[in-house]
């Protein structure tokens, strides 16, 4: 028998003698390679992380053939497809190296690594293996400087802990902290490990007892119940004590059990069933059933002393209840971290939870993630993460990026590569945009056949700002087309109250636009403004011209029939020092020099400054 068999045995006693054959196969590969990194984990070691789970044997030989000194080995030969395929997808997670401490200051980036970490798993076998190789990678931070002890843990909890919680791996949840809280917080990991009363051992067997004790006492009363228990890990106390601001003595929940029934009268006869043979304590017991939390939560609540003096929490439901407190909107992991899902991807983790918790392996088998799996995840130069829809291009990053950045596009680099706008965008690929000055969008953008994009909010950029432009190119053309029939006839501006009336328009902005697109032709205009110069005017008493009575003529660039109006930020004088300001529909507006408007101009909007001249008579 090899060498190591003997430290290995609890991997084969799960297995038959004919799938341990495969087992033997896969560790002989790995056992004796050499080991010129022993900061890192084996995939035997990953392996024997799984077992607690229940996991199937394609699960195991993938652990163990994931092992990072096994290189170029035609798996799939002799192990299948679907381990093949295992190994491969779990080398390509452990090969996501993308968190940073800048991430982690971030929430919502913290939030799309995570996304980024399920979405890139095709079989939700790849995260187990993943979360298994992690406790490994725990296991040997003693041999890391202080600095990457601090770093791989820290990550554990942003990353890990919540990927576990979230597909309801307790198991793996709990140690993955506890490993992470030692080397984050040593002294406070110590304080809070000597300060229990028993050992993490004795506390299980005292949850062992009680559950016991409590099945015999419902037997006789004659309700069936499911009842689950565990010893709280130092983390969760820890996190617990400064929620609360406690010390560890005034914690009522150090150790917890749930007890699941069928019917809500069940709850409270169990309810009575735990305080007629053991004492509790009173200002601890909360009915959620009567009185259900903001979120829907129901549950009974109730903390009950044993005889050895320790504390036990009991929560009583029922089946449904505990369904939604588990899967629903009320979910455990939601409260716990504060997060905010969408339903599809609550959806999506309630099945993989509800896969995990089954009795049958087979389910797990070929089952793979469909968890994030219309999305992609890419970073920028800096190493911030962009969450995009599966398909997009550098240009919908642009875009996402910033509307500037996108409307400035010229090209694209994918890793360090220069590839064309149309490229589809892998998950973990960093992406850098080429701009230029020019805020010059392609109308080929937005075509469907062409491919350039496929966010939706990008494509509504493009047409907005295409939009724009064309009412801008429109306006200042039928700007020009006015100025000069107008000049031609020798008209002033008496006329434009009576044009708009004519063409039944509201504001010369849309009489210079209607012009621009030919809407109204050149010759309706000439015709219209000659019908109005022919008019004869309507009797009007004059009034005898005061003193202060006087008429200004404005020049714009020697012209004076430009379409002018005063700014009212700054009301302008004949006797003040003028400046004209080009608008997009609304003719040139006369500022006084010294506005703050005008001081606060940047260069690209200073070339819309025209020389203007005030002259009164």
């Amino acid at each position: 028998m090899p060498s190591y068999l003997p430290v290995k045995q609890d991997l084969f006693t799960r297995f038959s003698a004919t799938e341990n054959v495969l087992i033997h196969q896969a560790i002989a590969l790995v056992d004796h390679l050499p080991d010129t990194d022993t900061k890192r984990p084996h995939g035997l070691d990953v392996a024997l992380n799984l077992l607690p789970l229940n996991v199937d044997l394609e699960t195991i030989l993938a652990a163990i053939l994931s092992d990072w000194r096994l290189v170029d080995y035609p798996i799939k030969t002799e192990f299948g497809a679907v381990v093949a395929s295992l190994v491969a997808n779990v080398k390509e997670l452990n090969g996501l190296n993308i968190y940073s401490k800048s991430i982690a200051t971030k929430a919502s980036q913290v939030e799309i690594l995570r996304r980024m970490l399920l979405s890139t798993a095709d079989d939700i076998r790849a995260i187990l293996i993943k979360l298994a190789y992690r406790l490994a990678r725990l296991k040997k931070l003693p041999q890391e400087t202080e600095d990457m002890r601090h770093f791989i843990a820290q990550e554990t909890l942003d990353l890990y802990s919540p990927i576990a919680n979230r597909l309801g791996i307790g198991q793996l949840k709990w140690v993955l902290e506890d490993y992470a809280f030692r080397y984050l917080e040593p002294s406070h990991y110590l304080s809070v490990a000597k300060a229990l009363e028993n050992k993490r051992i004795n506390r299980e067997d005292c949850i062992a007892e009680f559950i016991a004790q409590l099945q015999k006492n419902l037997q006789r009363a004659g309700i069936k119940a499911e009842i689950k228990g565990r010893p709280k890990h130092i983390y969760s106390i820890w996190q617990k004590m400064q929620r609360k601001q406690l010390p560890i003595n005034e914690l009522y929940d150090l150790l917890a059990v749930r007890v699941i029934v069928k019917k809500t009268a069940q709850c409270y006869e169990v309810l009575g069933l735990v305080h007629q043979y053991w004492t509790s304590i009173p200002k601890e017991f909360d009915d959620y059933i009567a009185n259900p939390k903001n979120n829907g939560y129901q549950s009974l609540h109730t903390v009950i002393l044993t005889q050895d003096a320790n504390r036990i929490e009991v929560q009583i439901r029922t089946k449904d209840m505990h369904d939604f407190a588990e899967l629903g909107v009320a979910a455990h992991w939601r409260y716990k971290e504060g997060s905010n899902q969408d339903i599809a991807t609550e959806k999506s983790i309630a099945a993989l939870r509800k896969l995990l918790e089954a009795e049958n392996d087979n389910l797990l088998t070929n089952f793979r993630t469909e968890l994030f799996c219309d999305r992609v995840y890419v970073l920028t130069p800096a190493g911030e993460l962009i969450d995009l829809v599966k398909g997009a291009t550098p240009l919908d990053f642009a875009y996402a990026i910033h509307t500037d950045i996108g409307h400035r596009c010229r090209g694209a680099k994918v890793n360090g590569r220069i590839v064309p706008l149309t490229y589809i965008l892998q998950t973990g690929e960093q992406v850098e945009i080429l701009t230029n000055h020019d805020i010059a969008p392609n109308p080929n953008w937005v075509d469907p056949n062409l491919a350039y994009l496929k966010t939706p909010s990008a494509i509504q950029k493009v047409r907005a700002w295409i939009n724009q432009q064309s009412k801008n190119k429109h306006s200042l053309l039928g700007q020009q087309a006015l100025d000069k029939e107008v000049k031609r006839l020798g008209l002033n501006k008496s006329y434009l109250s009576r044009l708009l009336q004519r063409f039944k328009l509201t504001g010369v902005d849309k009489l210079c636009i209607a012009l621009g697109r030919k809407e109204i032709t050149d010759k309706q205009l000439s015709l219209a403004l000659q019908e109005l110069k022919e008019q004869p005017k309507k009797n009007v008493v004059k009034k005898k011209p005061s003193s202060k009575a006087h008429s200004v003529e404005i020049t714009v660039a020697g012209y004076n029939n430009i379409l002018t109006h005063f700014a009212h930020c700054c009301n302008p004088t004949q006797e003040d020092a003028v400046i004209g300001f080009v608008t997009h529909g609304h003719g040139i507006a006369i500022h006084k020099k010294d506005c703050a408007h005008i001081i606060g101009l940047n260069e690209e909007q200073k070339k819309q400054l025209v020389v203007v001249a005030l002259k009164c008579f």
